[in-house]
């Protein structure tokens, strides 16, 4: 039974989400505030130590919450390599908020007001997405990635100089860059398949999760020889190349 952890500070929602949740056969933990929130997911190293809680496979985040934002909350837990999926609820729907969320690390944005079947279905979406990154891609558990090697089933990289984790959407993407090797992918088939957003939206946050990428598996990133730029189209993960 997967365990959602809900943070939410308004009762009536919390409660009534939660209710649904626990229908459809999710153990559910809820907190209030955004403090006790951030001490469940990502405790400071040199703070008292407490009960951990159980284990959680998923985040259900709101973004204005007493003591810390969700932004604050979710850039924490990353910071201190905890890579739990996030789904963000909040009241600003903008385009624009939609990126702030997803470029502070969480995996998934939902704007309120909301009808509690499409939040299930995000919920149920989002374990779905993290199951098929951990699934193995090109028929192997590990995939090598130019000097670098791709372990999905824990969304980690393992390069020389040590290990480095991935975000559910980095991980996502670098998948579907893997699976489709040698073509062109999109900056509309990324949006949809890995961002759940409209394939029209206009935004950077594309561009910026491959320069991180980039960060992780090229010698060069000024000079990228495993993930090209298609220039107006989107990108292509390919094999090795020559050196410059």
């Amino acid at each position: 039974m997967p365990r959602v952890l809900l943070v939410e500070d308004e009762d009536h929602l919390a409660q009534g989400i939660r209710f649904n949740l626990e229908l459809d056969g999710y153990d559910v933990e809820t907190i209030g505030d955004g403090l006790r929130a951030a001490e469940r997911l990502a405790p400071a190293p040199d703070g008292p130590v407490g009960e951990a809680g159980p284990a959680i496979d998923l985040v259900v985040l709101d973004v204005m919450l007493p003591g810390l934002d969700g932004f604050q909350i979710v850039e924490r837990m990353r910071q201190a390599g905890n890579y739990t999926p996030v789904l963000m609820l909040t009241a600003k729907g903008l385009p624009e908020d939609v990126v702030q969320g997803l470029e502070a690390g969480a995996d998934d944005y939902l704007p309120k007001p909301f009808d509690l079947p499409v939040l299930l279905a995000r919920v149920r979406g989002l374990i779905r997405r993290r199951d098929w990154t951990r699934a193995p891609a090109e028929g192997a558990a590990l995939v090598r990635v130019g000097e670098v090697e791709a372990d999905f089933a824990n969304l980690e990289l393992r390069k020389a100089e040590g290990t480095v984790q991935l975000t559910l959407l980095e991980a996502m993407l670098l998948k579907l860059l893997v699976e489709r090797r040698g073509q062109v992918v999109t900056k509309a088939e990324i949006l949809e398949k890995v961002w759940n957003l409209n394939p029209d939206t206009e935004t950077r946050a594309v561009d910026n999760f491959v320069m991180r990428l980039r960060r992780h598996i090229e010698r060069d990133t000024r000079n990228p020889r495993l993930l090209q730029t298609v220039r107006g189209v989107g990108y292509r993960l390919v094999e090795e190349g020559p050196p410059p």
